[in-house]
């Protein structure tokens, strides 16, 4: 590991990904991307790369994602309100890990995100900025850092907005990054191939 955050990694894998397979028989996050890496495992292991501790929210009945990002090096935390949306996987993430100096909040589905983005967002969370975001080519995209005094509005999320409305009021370190994957998630078979 280069950098070691002081956050904790917020990964957040309890979506259903309805797009990519309606009939629910295949989850996309154990979903096999044309280099054979599987994609949860990929956006997880380059967070586990700059933040020693990352907690992966799924929701319940999503063992074999469980156990596979237990084997990658993550802590599992099952949220009973993920069918409620991102919002209220965040919070259950973040009430898991209410200690920590600060959170940097990585969606399963985007494998894609350069290491050094990562590291980026997490030095920047780690030098006091109160919420970091990184934009590429003006669009803004994750991982996402949040201070701990963000702890109880992120406790309290729910719904499937997420902490956009923390974004729109709040100071936050923009990081221009020349990084594309920031932005590419993967929503449907057919995003497997441009990655």
């Amino acid at each position: 590991m280069a950098y070691a955050s002081l956050a904790t990694g917020v990964l957040l894998a309890a979506g259903y990904g309805s797009r990519f397979d309606p009939d629910g028989l295949h989850n996309k996050l154990l979903a096999r991307m044309p280099d054979g890496g599987i994609v949860a495992h990929e956006a997880a292991h380059r967070l586990l790369l700059v933040v020693s501790h990352v907690l992966a929210v799924v929701r319940p009945g999503s063992e074999a994602l469980a156990r596979m990002l237990n084997d990658a090096g993550c802590d599992v935390v099952f949220s009973s309100d993920a069918e409620r949306g991102m919002g209220a996987s965040l919070a259950a993430g973040i009430e898991a890990s209410a200690d920590s100096e600060g959170w940097i909040v990585a969606l399963a589905d985007m494998p894609r995100i350069a290491v050094a983005t990562v590291e980026a967002v997490a030095r920047t969370l780690d030098g006091g900025a109160s919420i970091v975001v990184p934009f590429y080519q003006g669009q803004r995209g994750h991982p996402v850092g949040f201070g701990p005094e963000h702890r109880d509005a992120l406790m309290r999320l729910d719904g499937d907005t997420g902490a956009r409305a923390l974004l729109a009021t709040h100071q936050v370190a923009r990081l221009d990054v020349d990084d594309p994957g920031i932005l590419r998630d993967v929503d449907t078979p057919e995003d497997l191939h441009g990655l």
